[in-house]
């Protein structure tokens, strides 16, 4: 055997030449990671440096989740002290549970999605360094640097057997891992389901079907048509002008509230000039003008066509025009009430219990082909959900809405490939400066100069490329017929992964690498599969500066906000004119975008994933920058975000799938750089891994879709076991299984002598989960039956009735003087039928708004939402 064929041997003295690495020239690959680790480094010490100063000033920004009136007390993250450090006390102490208990299982999901991903990358950190790197640095290849420790440096084929051996071991495990967490997300999302909390909520046993025909519609058939244990059904009706006018109305109460606020501080400014020009001896005239008056030429005014109208007063325009608005309403929704059913039409059927809800969203349907192509019912839907504008969009013009949507979504991923591609040759710069003429310049700069342009620049310019791609899916999902915001979130999470893998990983990953040998492959091309062998692998440089920046200074960005700090206090202090306008500002706490945040991320995992055995030190890089991601993001969990979509757990469901993408990259990306290698054996291998992974993770999709088919709760509210569900029976859902036979899980083409103990050992281990998760839920210290739900009978009756036939006029908040000028104003707006309070917001001597911040109760506006 030649020295070194064998792995261990080549493990032992690749040790030796690890010290040599950091002397060597011919790549840019270390410059460009110190170029980027020192900034990155300070900029984030500069952000939590920030951050710890400012926090206990800006609590409302940083830690409202532990005083924040709209919050109920019990949910609330405790805290030992107001101010100081002792809040990395509870910080720590805290569990990630809490979250679970007292925010949202989708929460608890996503800091677990970090904690899984962090796994991963430190197994392979523990297994697949400590064989590969010695293997790669002394491979005999001619590679310097960061370079030397990638599959490129290895030039014996005989040495691929070490990559593909560790791929089998490590993709395995990274496939075993996504299993596990696959089947206690099952259990996780039947323990929330069925729990106390949950199952007494009104949109627990509503199905939302989206094209129920006109026949169906009618009171007296209710049960005939959606089930004899419906209750209550909710027609929805195209109240588009209807939105229109009460879109109108209450932009308009908005406006004269402002008027009002305005007039109101003029005339308390004008007292204060005419007591400070008394004080002086100085007589005024306004001084005998009664309390109530301000002059004509102080009003708020405006002109009634922008540019070219005339001034009116804002405040009597507002009055008369916002009575005006309330009078249309009112009317249109009498005749809205009146017209006639449509011939098709979404409809909220209410259920006697979550079970028979659900039985009746497997069992009841209207279009079988429409419910190919879209989803033509939702079960557990809350009217907060409901996009009600998508609603009366018919099934043809649904499916034409979704493929126009769908060929959009592929437009603009395409499109992004442009800009993304030539950053991602700008991270190989130094290659193309040796044929392209106009970038010879770039020789004559310093090579730290070199390495920030290489290094640290691309990532960054990849970060503010994506961002506002997110914003552009989700507008479009939301306009293409999504009749829930968590579906569209949903959609734009799928699609967004796409994105991410396509632009930021495959088109990065071949520009960069075809940047380096992009004049090579000119010269001669009959050599590119050999060149891009050898230097797609140094690709991997680009990511460990992305993962870098990521996970330091973006990491940091996560902890101090400071777009949202900058904005609130230029709000606060320059735009926020009202006391409503500073309460929304108060009381809105950040909210977490699942279809933005879960594809990012997951797409970290997937390059470390697709890199582990081509560039192993990839893997060092994103723990630690995952890591760091957790620590931020659990931070805001615990104090600051609350999540304003609750897909129960799918989100991190998809999240689960999308990583199996990681996977199947690495082994292709093995299979491709072996035959460009022309070792059959290792390429061999990793055609075998690769078909075994695809159909396991086929069986696995199987069974999962079944376990969630199956799952079925009692009249109880107990979660029926896998096996009793599985007997089909409605009768005895609530029996225990121990005398059935083991159903088919998704495996029926297996012998029963194979699918039995798999199907006991998924129901086991799901069971397990849920009893866990279940436990976690029903502490004493979570207070669940706090969170227990009784409706009045008005509740009911409007729960899923569009907002536009039942929401009010707003109540114009306006804000206490001493003159009386607000008593005034809310006298003459009561006269014209509108109703105004002072109450809970005041004038200081400085003629500043101050509201009751501190007691809600005293907040005119505030009211506890109604938990469907």
């Amino acid at each position: 055997m030649a020295p070194y064929e064998s792995p261990t041997i080549a493990a032992v003295e690749g040790n030796k030449w690890i010290g040599k690495l950091l002397k060597d020239s011919g790549s840019t690959s270390l410059s460009s990671i110190v170029a980027t680790l020192i900034p990155t480094t300070i900029t984030a010490v500069i952000f939590i440096a920030v951050f710890l100063r400012i926090r206990d000033r800006y609590r409302e920004l940083y830690a409202p989740r532990t005083f924040m009136g709209t919050i109920p007390e019990k949910d609330r993250t405790p805290s030992s002290r107001q101010k100081g450090s002792h809040w990395f006390h509870d910080f720590r102490t805290l569990d990630d549970k809490f979250v679970l208990q007292h925010q949202s299982l989708d929460g608890y999901l996503f800091l677990r999605f970090f904690k899984l991903i962090v796994f991963i990358c430190t197994a392979g950190c523990c297994f697949v360094l400590p064989i590969l790197l010695p293997v790669n640095a002394t491979g005999g290849g001619d590679s310097s640097q960061l370079d030397r420790l990638t599959f490129s440096n290895v030039n014996d084929n005989k040495r691929l057997y070490a990559h593909a051996i560790v791929a089998w071991v490590f993709l395995g495990l990274v496939i075993v891992t996504i299993t596990r967490e696959q089947f206690f997300l099952v259990g996780a999302h039947q323990a929330y389901i069925s729990s106390k909390s949950n199952a007494s909520r009104l949109s627990s046993r509503v199905v939302l079907f989206l094209f129920a025909p006109k026949e169906a519609l009618r009171e007296d058939r209710l049960r005939d048509t959606f089930g004899s244990e419906a209750q209550k059904i909710w027609i929805v009706s195209d109240h588009r002008k209807l939105e229109k006018l009460v879109s109108q109305r209450n932009a308009r109460a908005v406006t004269l509230e402002a008027a009002e606020v305005q007039l109101i501080r003029e005339a308390n400014k004008r007292k204060m000039d005419r007591t400070r020009g008394e004080s002086n001896g100085v007589s005024t005239e306004s001084g005998n003008r009664p309390a109530a008056t301000v002059p004509d030429q102080s009003r708020p005014k405006h002109k009634s066509t922008p540019v070219v109208g005339r001034k009116v007063d804002t405040v009597e325009w507002g009055r008369k025009t916002l009575s005006e608005l309330q009078r249309q309403v009112q009317e249109q929704r009498e005749r809205n009430k009146s017209t006639a059913q449509p011939e098709s039409s979404a409809v909220f059927v209410a259920y006697s219990s979550p079970a028979a809800a659900q039985r009746a969203y497997h069992e009841v349907g209207f279009h079988p082909v429409v419910s190919k192509v879209t989803k033509d019912r939702i079960l557990g839907v809350q009217p907060k959900e409901v996009i009600w504008t998508n609603l009366s969009v018919s099934p043809p013009s649904r499916i034409t809405r979704v493929s126009l949507a769908t060929a959009l979504e592929f437009a603009t991923i395409l499109f992004w490939a442009i800009p993304i591609g030539l950053v991602g040759a700008i991270s190989n710069i130094n290659y193309l400066t040796d044929k392209v003429k106009f970038l010879r310049f770039l020789d004559n700069l310093p090579s730290s100069v070199i390495g920030l342009i290489s290094g640290l620049v691309p990532p960054l310019a990849i970060s503010t490329l994506i961002s506002y791609v997110p914003i552009i899916l989700r507008t479009i999902r939301k306009t293409s017929g999504e009749p829930t915001t968590p579906q569209a979130e949903l959609k734009t999470q799928n699609r967004y992964f796409i994105f991410q893998v396509t632009q930021v990983f495959l088109v990065t990953t071949f520009s960069s690498g075809a940047a380096a040998v992009a004049t090579k492959i000119a010269q001669d091309p009959s050599q590119t599969p050999t060149l891009l062998a050898k230097h797609l692998p140094q690709a991997s440089n680009f990511y460990l500066a992305f993962i870098l920046v990521q996970g330091t200074a973006s990491a940091a960005k996560n902890l101090l906000s400071y777009s949202d700090l900058f904005e609130y206090l230029i709000y606060d202090r320059f735009f926020d004119k009202t006391p409503r306008d500073k309460y929304n500002r108060f009381t809105s706490l950040k909210n977490i975008s699942w279809g933005s945040v879960y594809p990012k991320f997951t797409n970290l995992a997937v390059i470390a994933i697709a890199y582990s055995c081509i560039a192993p030190l990839i893997l060092v890089f994103a723990s630690a920058g995952l890591y760091l991601f957790y620590l931020s993001y659990r931070y805001n969990m615990l104090y600051v975000l609350q999540p304003k979509v609750d897909s129960k757990g799918e989100c991190y469901g998809r999240a689960l799938q999308h990583m199996f993408t990681g996977v199947y990259l690495s082994e292709l990306c093995l299979v491709g750089l072996f035959a460009a290698r022309e070792a059959p054996g290792p390429s061999t291998l990793m055609i075998i891994l690769l078909i075994a992974t695809i159909i396991y993770h086929s069986a696995l999709n199987r069974v999962l879709n079944s376990v969630k088919a199956n799952f079925a709760i009692s009249e109880e509210g107990e979660t029926v076991p896998l096996l009793a569900a599985e007997e089909g029976n409605g009768d005895n859902l609530g029996h225990h299984a121990s005398q059935s036979k083991p159903a088919d899980i998704g495996l029926s083409r297996l012998p029963s002598s194979i699918s039995e103990p798999i199907a006991k050992a998924v129901e086991s281990y799901i069971a397990s989960t849920r009893n866990t998760v279940k436990s976690v839920m029903n502490d004493p210290s979570a207070r669940i039956d706090e969170d227990e739900v009784h409706y009045t009978e008005e509740e009911m009756q409007t729960a899923y009735l569009n907002p536009a036939m039942t929401s009010k006029t707003p109540k114009l908040w306006l804000v206490r003087d001493e003159m009386g000028v607000s008593k005034h104003e809310i006298e003459e707006n009561e006269a014209a039928g509108i109703v105004a309070t002072d109450e809970g917001a005041f004038l200081d001597s400085q003629n500043r708004i101050r509201w009751a911040k501190h007691d809600f109760s005293k907040v005119p506006i505030f009211k506890e939402p109604v938990k469907y």
